[in-house]
């Protein structure tokens, strides 16, 4: 991958972007948490849980209300990964493939009690989370993709045949890189999706999810943000699930009322396509972060991974402000999805001042080691 070109950066801008990048983070989250109680129910089983108007608000799951899932905690290793490549640049070695691979691997450890504890070690601050340390329903292709230390590429990609959302889910960082070009955001989510799923809609919706995400934080409309994702994607072979996805959710927002009947129409919300339709149909359909989350967890598909996608669109797209208080007021780590944020943010466009051939502020590669 070639090196994406500098950016300056004023003061506003940075401003904007932290907030956009925190609305980012702190979104799909609060979608995460919202569907993590309903995740497996059917639109029938959620109203008899919760009565006809479904889920409006945080239901209990692992224990508490706004809890999230892997797709959370996937994601915050995903943003770990990506500020480490940035880093290790100064060293000539730089592969942002490798380092996201390596962070996924750190987050693979704790999910299980007899793996290395990286707590232990001097492996950066993010690994030192204790609440991270508990396992959140992660996709079985996920944990079998970093099962072992080889890494999945796009010729030799890890499950071929998983189709599920658990590398879509983890993307939205990738939109982020707002200082490179859509089409090298695209091919790094691919690249990083085949880490564990091989399926070409798998990782296609992965990185079309990056590059609507990229679109958002540099400030283009939700549908401009499709059409973009739609021509970036046509070149790669095997994109017609996915763009066929994209294209029904745009045209399903002419059709009528939003609800349920309309997400229904757009698949079944179990493979990775589907779910992203869903999500980005709700996104298009919003009228605020809280009904466009509410109705991306109301169906009988994937509710965290659809919340999940909704929040990181919307939160882009808006910006932290724009997030419902007494959601976030309860959200699990909000804490340390704030300090994350604002290293990346910090990172992409101030990084010259923490580390360079000249400069070297200790304090961030401590948290951030280049090894």
């Amino acid at each position: 991958m070639s090196t994406p070109s500098g950016a300056v950066w004023g003061r506003a801008e940075q401003q904007d972007f932290r907030s956009r990048v925190r609305g980012c983070l702190l979104g799909g989250a609060m979608g995460d948490a919202l569907g993590a109680g309903t995740a497996s129910l059917t639109l029938d089983e959620i109203r008899a849980a919760h009565g006809a108007g479904a889920v409006a608000d945080f239901v209990p799951a692992f224990g508490r209300r706004g809890a999230v899932t892997a797709a959370t905690q996937l994601t915050m290793f995903t943003v770990d990964g990506l500020i480490r490549a940035q880093v290790r640049r100064d060293t000539g070695a730089w592969h942002p493939p490798t380092d996201v691979h390596r962070a996924h691997l750190r987050w693979a450890a704790t999910q299980y009690d007899w793996g290395p504890d990286l707590r232990r070690k001097d492996n950066g601050w993010l690994a030192q989370e204790e609440w991270l340390y508990v396992r959140r329903d992660p996709a079985r292709s996920c944990l079998s993709g970093l099962g072992d230390e080889i890494m999945g590429t796009l010729e030799r990609p890890k499950n071929p045949a998983a189709r599920d959302a658990g590398a879509l889910v983890r993307s939205a960082p990738f939109g982020l890189l707002v200082g490179w070009e859509p089409q090298l955001v695209c091919r790094l989510a691919v690249e990083c999706a085949t880490q564990t799923h091989g399926h070409p809609a798998a990782y296609l919706s992965a990185g079309a999810f990056a590059v609507l995400v990229h679109a958002l934080a540099r400030g283009e409309t939700l549908d401009a943000a499709v059409q973009r994702a739609l021509a970036v994607l046509t070149p790669y072979p095997g994109h017609e699930p996915v763009t066929d996805a994209l294209q029904g959710a745009l045209g399903a927002v002419r059709q009528g009322i939003p609800g349920p009947a309309r997400i229904a129409a757009l698949g079944a919300g179990r493979t990775a396509e589907e779910i992203l339709a869903v999500a980005v149909y709700c996104a298009l359909v919003a009228e605020d972060i809280r009904h466009g989350l509410r109705l991306a967890v109301n169906h009988d598909g994937s509710s965290g991974a659809s919340g999940a996608l909704c929040g990181a669109l919307l939160g882009a797209f808006h910006g932290e402000t724009a997030l419902p208080p007494a959601w976030l007021a309860e959200l699990e780590g909000r804490p340390t999805l704030l300090e994350l944020a604002d290293d990346f943010a910090m990172e992409m466009t101030q990084g010259p001042a923490l580390h360079s051939p000249a400069i070297t502020a200790s304090g961030w590669l401590a948290r951030y080691p280049r090894g």
